[in-house]
């Protein structure tokens, strides 16, 4: 009996699906899409599957979530740095630190302007002897690396390099004359910034009306400033000038072009070498032999390129960071190359300028932020630009890649030929206790260019007050 109802039940249930299905042909589909094909079915489909024309009614079930990380805390950073040329650097780095600050809201970066390079290492050491909190990160010589190392102020870089995708890569990319100083016993305590080479600069047009090239040896040049030196009642245009500032830097290429360094490690000078007192010779003799520059002291170091752009010397030996301000005042052909080396044919450079360290004395959290702070500040982009808007040499080969440099390129040969005389470069002067020994240096060069010493007997008197500044260090 029961068999029998059911038939009849049904038929009406078949009869009222068959309607239902026929009302709702153009209704747009109500259930939940369909699962997922498995992978068999994936790699054969019959039919590609039906896209639903409106959203399910249901949302689907999914397993819970974590909840979202906390927001990093806020923390702001300084970053002590120098000017050491003509161009808008304050306007810049706070250019970077603004973009920076809009990738990374929990971090401001304040850049804090602190004189020149030697004033940066005097506000820090000054802080940190008084016991307060020197800032995150500083931009300093990349030659002050043992004084800051002797001093227990900055902290190695290597865990933060190893903790990059490829900190290999990163480092290799790296111009290698510009990181020699960045390594100390085994570990990296710098990274590269605004880095520079000792160049010579000459006035092209000058050379063209006189009938001269380039000068390609020690006589050649000589005789080129000689000529171009031009006496008018009181005013004299000089050929050569070496400005007064950094003495030791500017030295080093009569020397290295000479076939010596003025040091051969970190505990040992060479201010004696017989190459190095000829190459003291040689600059005093473009003064007291040839006239072809000042005698005593010599211009001032801001005021040589703007000498030079405004035509009162025909070349001035400077760093290539001058390049920029010099060629938006000259009205003449500008022409950068190293320095010619006592032999014919051969030339000599050494780099410079300073590389961002980060202090040993800030928090954890501000190092860290310091160091995100450097990765966004070397990228490649970055790099160009501010090459560009400062006369710097890029610091990474990848940035010599970029539109915007190849571009400038394209425009400012001059830039190409300042990073092609790195080819020719000897290591900076980075020895123990730098400063002491540095200023021993000077003072003596000083004293032979003044005719209070013969070379031979300013370099050994140096030779030896170096030595007995180096001994507590080197024993």
């Amino acid at each position: 009996m029961k068999s029998k109802r059911i038939v009849p039940l049904l038929l009406s249930l078949v009869l009222l699906l068959a309607l239902a299905a026929c009302g709702q042909k153009t209704a747009p589909a109500t259930e939940a899409p369909a699962a997922q094909p498995t992978k068999a079915e994936a790699a054969a489909p019959t039919q590609p599957p039906a896209a639903p024309t409106k959203a399910p009614t249901e949302a689907p079930t999914v397993a819970p979530t974590e909840p979202p990380a906390p927001a990093a805390e806020p923390v702001t950073i300084q970053v002590y740095y120098p000017v050491a040329v003509d161009a808008p650097i304050a306007d810049i780095l706070q250019g970077y630190a603004d973009k920076f600050h809009e990738e990374n809201p929990n971090i401001t970066v304040e850049p804090v302007f602190s004189g020149g390079y030697g004033d940066v290492q005097t506000a820090i050491q000054t802080i940190i002897d008084g016991g307060g909190e020197p800032p995150a990160m500083a931009v300093m010589l990349a030659t002050s690396l043992y004084d800051l190392v002797n001093a227990d102020a900055i902290a190695p870089l290597d865990d933060y390099i190893n903790a990059m995708d490829d900190g290999k890569a990163y480092m290799d990319d790296f111009v290698p004359a510009f990181l020699e100083n960045s390594r100390y016993d085994g570990k990296t305590w710098s990274i590269p910034f605004q880095r520079s080479a000792v160049v010579m600069y000459y006035n092209k047009d000058m050379f063209k009306e006189a009938g001269l090239d380039a000068p390609t040896s020690w006589e050649t040049w000589a005789e080129a400033g000689q000529k171009l030196t031009v006496k008018n009642g009181d005013t004299t245009n000089w050929g050569i000038q070496y400005p007064s500032g950094w003495p030791y830097w500017l030295f080093q290429p009569l020397a290295i072009g000479n076939g010596q360094n003025i040091f051969t490690d970190d505990c040992h000078v060479a201010f004696n070498d017989p190459k190095v007192v000829e190459a003291v010779q040689f600059y005093i003799d473009l003064s007291h032999k040839y006239e072809a520059m000042p005698k005593g002291v010599q211009s001032v170091w801001p005021s040589a390129p703007t000498d030079f752009a405004s035509g009162a010397t025909a070349m001035i030996v400077h760093s290539s960071g001058s390049l920029n301000g010099i060629l938006k005042q000259a009205t003449f052909d500008v022409g950068v190359m190293p320095l010619p080396g006592k032999a014919d044919g051969t030339f000599a450079s050494v780099p410079g300028g300073g590389n961002f360290y980060i202090l040993k004395g800030a928090p954890k959290e501000k190092q860290d932020a310091a160091w995100k702070f450097i990765e966004f500040i070397t990228q490649p982009e970055y790099v160009a630009d501010y090459s560009i808007n400062t006369g710097y040499i890029p610091n990474r080969q990848s940035a010599f890649d970029t539109d915007a440099m190849k571009t400038y390129l394209e425009k400012t040969p001059q830039m190409m030929d300042a990073f092609n005389a790195l080819q020719y470069a000897g290591a900076e002067f980075s020895i123990q206790d730098l400063g002491e020994v540095r200023n021993i240096f000077h003072d003596y060069l000083q004293k032979a260019y003044n005719d209070e010493m013969s070379a031979q007997d300013a370099m050994d008197a140096a030779q030896k007050d170096a030595e007995a500044a180096l001994k507590p260090f080197c024993e």
